[in-house]
Formats: C-alpha cells, structure tokens, sequence
C-alpha cells in the first residue's frame, strides 16, 4: 500500500514563503500527474498546482506567478514552493498523484497551512 507523506505545512506571516513536501512511500508506476489540492473551512477541496508526467504545469488562478510546483523523480517526491502567501491561501494543503495503472488517486493526509499575523 503506498502512502504519501506530506511535510512543511505551517503558520507563516502575510508575504511569507512555505515549501510542502509529499513523499510515496515506494515508487509508483505509470504516473500521470502530482500536484496539491487545498481546502479551506467550508469550502470545496480545490486544485492548486499540478505537473503532467511530460513537465506540463497547471495553476489555480488565485496562485499563478506566486507557487511554483516541482518534482523530484527519483525520490518519488512532488513540492510545492509558496510565495508572497495570503490569508487567503490558509487551508489544508493535500497531495494528489494520479496513476494510469490505478483507477483511484493517492491522495495524502493533509498539512495545515496557516497564514496570519
């Protein structure tokens, strides 16, 4: 069974910079994309960033040219660096990949992001 951990979650000041880490547990075949979903209280679980096997990156408008997804293959790790935060960016920060060889995608515990004075 694989998990993903996810690391680097926090309480951080408006215009402060967090990096969030989520690490398989083991390598995992096939991969489509690797990326975080975010949900804040009462709303929808979201997509924030993603990245395709080919390098292609996908952003929430709300955090284009402020976050900035990477991969780290061959440590079978996704990160999301998150700049110039927001209040508004205060959530539960989930990581996603999603597998051509499962029909279900792996998705992480959550790290709490918190962004206040």
């Amino acid at each position: 069974q694989v998990q993903l951990v996810e690391s680097g979650g926090g309480l951080v000041q408006p215009g402060g910079s967090l990096r969030l880490s989520c690490k398989a547990s083991r390598n995992i075949p096939a991969i489509l994309t690797m990326g975080w979903y975010r949900q804040a209280p009462g709303n929808q679980r979201e997509l924030v960033a993603q990245i395709t096997s080919d390098g292609t990156t996908n952003y929430a408008d709300s955090v284009k040219g402020r976050f900035s997804v990477s991969t780290d293959n061959a440590k079978n790790t996704v990160y999301l660096q998150m700049n110039s935060l927001k209040p508004e960016d205060t959530a539960v920060y989930y990581c996603n990949i999603r597998s051509d060889a499962r029909r279900d995608a792996y998705w992480g515990e959550g790290t709490l992001v918190t962004v206040s004075t």
